[in-house]
């Protein structure tokens, strides 16, 4: 398919084009033209949307899905479509499934099942069988495969010997490992952030500690062996300092936020909302401040959407009982533009993830292969169950004020608009 797109906003921080206004033509996939003015010829589908905006495709460090296992959560299709409309034209996908994603064939799966799609997968592997935390996965094979990375998704590696080895052995192939932040001891199956304002409400908190003592202790671990790692979803002002020292003695280690983290605070928690039961669990406003300063001065390199699917069973129940986890794709930008400064968040969903997991630059120039994401930043709006594309409907953000809104994407030679 042949696409023009007429006088569309480039947001390129850095580069010759960012903030100009061009028409992009858009010829067998790959940026052919770009010029203040171009006439659309025979064959060509014309996009004129108000105050359209263009950039790199944007990429998510983590992403659930349910096929294969639990498809009545989201299906690769309606995952993948929803992600394209979303703005999204790569995604990092979990482990989350059944049977685990454990080997060379499981990533096949993904890569094999996904080929036809305007959104790419890069499938992340378990790092230990069946993510059971007791011996590790075929990791050199699954790489081999497709994957990018290692993660026992939402599980923490408590044996602290089988991390230390993982990482030596690793760095025969420059595999990257995950570890997801939390001491499962320390935080004691709690299910919300230990604060006064949870304590107001009855409910036993989860310390910031559990956070910070997994994340020293990895990252001695790390300075120890070598090695790359990466931790996902940090939450608190002391894990912030943590990884910043470590960035600073030369490790090799990376670390996420969640858009969840840098709008919600455990304020938000008095009516016992289940949707807003995530993990790691909403901290408070000084964390939040923490965070966002993190994520402006680039200790933190990438943001993600945290999106993870769940039935209505799973989070219909009493606040203890319920499933940790929301949506995040649908509300992702339009939560994000309102408290960011719009070159930096460009650059933490585009090409600064992408150097996490050693993927290629994605550019708008003439001749680049065409990755775009396209959007109007303007737009404000109230996110609504009729805004939810996903199968499952738990949602954190439903009822918040959102401003900037996703048109969709052009990748693969597909466009998808929503």
């Amino acid at each position: 398919m042949n696409v023009l797109l007429k006088s569309a906003t480039i947001i390129a921080p850095g580069k010759p084009l960012h903030q100009k206004k061009r028409d992009i033509m858009i010829e067998k996939g790959r940026i052919s033209k770009i010029a203040t003015s171009i006439t659309a010829g025979k064959n060509v589908s014309l996009v004129e949307l108000p105050h359209l905006h263009v950039s790199a495709g944007w990429f998510d460090t983590s992403v659930s899905f349910g096929e294969p296992g639990y498809e009545e959560r989201e299906t690769l299709t309606n995952g993948l479509d929803t992600a394209a409309k979303s703005g999204f034209t790569g995604i990092a996908l979990n482990p989350i499934t059944n049977p685990i994603v454990d080997s060379r064939n499981a990533i096949r799966y993904f890569i094999e099942n996904s080929k036809d799609h305007a959104t790419s997968i890069f499938p992340i592997g378990s790092m230990t069988k069946e993510a059971a935390g007791v011996e590790m996965a075929e990791l050199y094979d699954m790489q081999q495969a497709g994957a990018i990375g290692f993660y026992d998704y939402k599980r923490s590696i408590s044996n602290p010997n089988l991390l230390k080895v993982s990482l030596q052995y690793t760095q025969a192939f420059n595999g990257l490992l995950m570890s997801f932040p939390q001491d499962v001891q320390m935080s004691n199956n709690a299910h919300v952030n230990e604060s006064e304002a949870t304590t107001r409400i009855g409910m036993r908190g989860n310390p910031n500690l559990a956070e910070e003592i997994q994340i020293a202790r990895d990252l001695q671990i790390l300075e120890y062996t070598g090695g790359q790692l990466h931790i996902p979803t940090i939450t608190t002002k002391a894990s912030v300092k943590l990884i910043k020292q470590a960035q600073k003695k030369g490790l090799q280690v990376t670390c996420s936020v969640s858009a969840f983290h840098l709008y919600l605070t455990d304020d938000e928690l008095g009516d016992f909302n289940t949707n807003l039961k995530l993990s790691p669990p909403l901290r408070t406003e000084k964390d939040r401040k923490a965070l966002i300063k993190a994520v402006q001065d680039g200790t933190i390199t990438s943001i993600t959407s945290d999106h993870q699917p769940l039935n209505i069973e799973l989070k219909k129940k009493e606040f203890a009982m319920a499933e940790s986890g929301s949506i995040g794709l649908e509300s992702f930008f339009g939560a994000l533009v309102q408290i960011m400064e719009l070159d930096d968040f460009i650059e933490l969903i585009t090409n600064k993830p992408r150097h996490i997991f050693g993927l290629p630059d994605v550019n708008i120039e003439e001749g680049a292969i065409a990755n775009l994401s396209l959007f109007d930043p303007t737009i404000n709006w109230t996110f609504s169950e009729a805004d939810i594309l996903s199968t499952s409907k738990n949602a954190a953000l439903l009822g918040k004020n959102m401003k900037g809104r996703s048109y969709g994407i052009y990748h693969n030679k597909k466009l998808i608009l929503r």
